[in-house]
């Protein structure tokens, strides 16, 4: 367990998209709730897992970190400083301590450019280094990520998917950031190629001191790279515990079902999820633009009461850094002072 000072912490997070009249002929003045009050630290040196449905607003949340979106309120401390209070040029210098790797490397690399001019761009950008410099240095993060000089002049069509995704980390890493979102940066690839970009991503975090904030809908990966984890359900966190205790003994409801999910091969013999009743959650996610009032989960709970469906739960301490929103905790857990 990292018990360090905090890098990252996100403030009460709100992120609404307007949507527009002529959509669906949505009425005028509708709203996503993409993210709706999201409240969270990451320590420096940790990895933080972030999981939930497709849609729950994880992506979202992973630009607002980085502020690649401006939040509707809230705010992000970085090492300190509120960047959502900064202008875009005093932002910059903060830019270059947080990358993201993004989930589909078919798309986040320029297809008109060399991986030469694509891990070079942010020593160009920044005005680091000659010519010859960003060369050398680019082949020197490119042989750090797996790949060798013999790639820099290629085009990213002439590599494959799980190569693709090494040139977007080397990327990432060109400026020596303390903070990487990696936005399910695995998902897109053959599942026999996912292991190796994991494995490179954990020997990375340990040679460099980086710090991530990973976000996938794959329980088993989050499980395999993350300190602890955040469960995320409809634009709010519904539970944040370490990952060992996450994975033994839910608090959340929605924690339970997904978990559930997980094949027994998966889970390990001697886990108890191999032994853990199979809930098949009833109904559909509801929509962002018009979420549920109360406990956002409570439509789908089988726990749910009438005060699930007027109040919605706050998140807390639950001991040993576990805090919960729940109005009928699993296991009769007990709230505590602290975390």
């Amino acid at each position: 367990m990292n018990d360090g000072e905090v890098l990252l912490e996100a403030i009460e997070l709100v992120k609404h998209f307007q949507v527009r009249s002529s959509t669906f002929r949505r009425a005028a003045g509708e709203q996503v709730h993409a993210v709706d009050g999201v409240s969270l630290a990451v320590r420096r040196g940790e990895t933080l897992g972030i999981v939930g449905e497709s849609g729950c607003g994880k992506s979202t949340l992973a630009r607002l970190l980085v502020r690649l979106h401006e939040p509707t309120s809230g705010a992000v401390n970085f090492d300190g400083t509120d960047i959502t209070s900064l202008s875009r040029r005093d932002v910059r210098p903060y830019r270059r301590q947080m990358q993201m790797i993004f989930q589909d490397p078919y798309a986040s690399l320029n297809p008109r450019k060399r991986v030469v001019q694509i891990v070079g761009d942010p020593f160009r950008i920044n005005g680091i280094g000659s010519r010859a410099q960003v060369r050398q240095n680019v082949q020197e993060l490119l042989e750090v990520v797996g790949l060798s000089a013999a790639h820099l002049n290629r085009y990213p069509h002439e590599f494959s998917g799980g190569q693709r995704q090494r040139i977007g980390v080397a990327r990432a890493l060109a400026l020596s950031p303390q903070l990487i979102v990696a936005d399910e940066p695995v998902s897109a690839l053959d599942v026999s190629i996912q292991a190796q970009v994991v494995n490179l991503l954990r020997d990375l975090q340990e040679d460099f001191n980086l710090t991530y904030v990973f976000i996938a809908h794959d329980l088993g990966v989050v499980r395999h790279v993350s300190d602890r984890v955040a469960v995320m359900y409809l634009g709010v966190i519904v539970e944040i515990a370490p990952v060992d205790d996450l994975y033994a003994r839910p608090v959340h409801p929605y924690t339970e079902a997904l978990l559930s999910a997980i094949p027994v091969i998966e889970a390990g013999e001697d886990d108890a999820g191999s032994r853990r009743e199979r809930i098949v959650l009833e109904g559909e996610v509801p929509s962002p633009i018009d979420p549920p009032t109360g406990c956002r989960f409570h439509p789908r709970c089988r726990y749910a009461t009438e005060i699930c469906r007027v109040d919605r739960p706050p998140l807390v301490h639950y001991g040993n850094q576990r805090l919960a929103a729940c109005h009928h905790p699993l296991g009769a857990a007990t709230p505590t002072e602290g975390g």
